[in-house]
């Protein structure tokens, strides 16, 4: 069997406006966090496009469901949508901090996510064509989103 390795491929900076509680809906707390804008940098560059937004449902015991939909532009104007799932995991009163938009060490939250792309342009096929995992860290104003091409 083949060895599963992964490779770095960019990083996706969203800048994320104020969250907004659905409530209690029976088996979790539906929040909806908005992207409002950000960048991408590495093997693509350029910018997260300002609408979309991450879908969570915070359960009782803290775990958190991530459904972020969104859409980046290459700097040559290509349009990639992006839906990345994922969860977010850690001591209880470091996540009561990070929704109170505390400092948090990212080191200290699991956060894990798998992004999915599609786009028609046949330069960033292979976005369509690998499948990816990622690294998060969730800040007061930003999330920051380091993207993995398994191999």
């Amino acid at each position: 069997m083949p060895v599963l390795e992964t490779k770095y491929v960019f990083t996706i900076t969203a800048l994320i406006g104020e969250v907004v509680s659905a409530g209690d809906i029976g088996h979790g707390v539906r929040r909806v966090i908005p992207i409002i804008g950000g960048e991408v940098r590495g093997e693509i560059n350029g910018k997260v496009l300002p609408f979309g937004a991450d879908f969570q449902i915070i359960r009782p015991n803290e775990l958190i469901e991530l459904e972020a939909k969104y859409a980046l532009e290459s700097d040559d104007g290509t349009v990639i949508y992006v839906e990345n799932k994922g969860i977010r995991f850690g001591p209880l009163d470091l996540l009561q901090k990070l929704k109170r938009g505390d400092p948090v060490d990212p080191k200290l939250i699991y956060c894990r996510t798998s992004p999915k792309f599609e786009t028609g342009s046949d330069r960033y096929r292979w976005l369509m064509e690998h499948l990816f995992v990622a690294s998060v860290a969730r800040h007061a104003t930003r999330v920051v989103i380091d993207v993995h091409m398994v191999l």
